[in-house]
């Protein structure tokens, strides 16, 4: 365990870039292979529009590293936190402890406040119009939600007072985790099953891009499924029942054209039909 809080506590940027684009380049493959879905669309096309929305990720997260940099260490010079309020542990469960904690607020609360916050919401559903999800919709985010999320990840690091080096960890588990759960890869449903008691499987995520409530408005959960299923929030279907988008947008130049796509934020709302 001192190896790899060595490694994360100077993780270099390259090698951050490279479990990023590597894990794309896996699932890609992997998901080319064993397909859940045979998708008729112009692959290209659409990874060209998610891996644009992902670089711009990278770049508001770079530009705002700093802010997190400085959370981090205020935490641990002042003993802020939930981690420094708790007895002592072993160091394994010190770093599942902040992990879990971690998820609940940088991902699972962000996600579902987006769905239920109409401003908010105006800028996740660019995620969710994507109608052919694959490994590369991990990170289709709008530049503004983006920032969004980069401002629940630093109130995560406060309230939970994380080292820098459990923030890369966490960090890093996030990117892999998304890119699978999102991977359009079929897993035979027996593991598919015993994966999402412990972690968000690709089926069950799949179900959160089902394209009409109540299914859109479940399974926020990123790396660990504990948090659905501890709040109420976890939903299943068949794969077969399963339709991507979000009805709001089901037309393809709304939602398979990078210029709109920036632009829906700022165009008037919708309402998403029940089921």
């Amino acid at each position: 365990m001192t190896e790899i809080i060595s490694y994360f506590s100077s993780i270099p940027s390259s090698h951050r870039s490279l479990i990023l684009v590597g894990g794309i380049a896996l699932f890609w493959l992997i998901e080319n292979a064993f397909p859940l879905f045979n998708f008729n669309y112009k692959k290209w096309h659409h990874a060209g529009i998610n891996i644009f929305l992902t670089l711009t990720t990278i770049v508001i997260n770079f530009l705002l590293a700093f802010i997190l940099l400085q959370s981090a260490n205020w935490t641990i010079t002042n003993q802020f936190g939930i981690l420094q309020w708790l007895p002592p542990m072993s160091l394994w469960l010190y770093t599942l402890v902040g992990l879990l904690l971690l998820d609940l607020i940088g991902a699972y609360l962000v996600h579902l406040i987006e769905h239920k916050t109409k401003m908010l919401w105006r800028f996740h559903l660019i995620h969710h119009t994507d109608t052919w999800i694959d490994t590369t919709t991990a990170n289709r985010h709008h530049p503004g939600e983006s920032v969004i999320r980069f401002a629940f990840t630093t109130l995560g690091v406060l309230m939970v007072g994380s080292p820098m080096w459990m923030v890369f960890v966490y960090q890093t588990l996030s990117v892999i985790a998304s890119q699978f759960n999102h991977a359009n890869i079929a897993i035979p449903e027996k593991w598919d099953r015993i994966l999402s008691y412990f972690i968000v499987s690709p089926n069950m995520h799949k179900v959160h891009h089902h394209y009409q409530l109540p299914y859109t408005d479940s399974n926020y959960g990123n790396i660990f499924s504990i948090w659905d299923r501890l709040f109420g929030t976890f939903m299943a279907q068949p794969k077969e029942k399963i339709v991507y988008g979000v009805d709001t947008h089901m037309k393809m130049e709304e939602h398979n054209q990078l210029k709109n796509l920036l632009k829906i934020p700022f165009q008037k709302q919708r309402l998403l039909k029940k089921n």
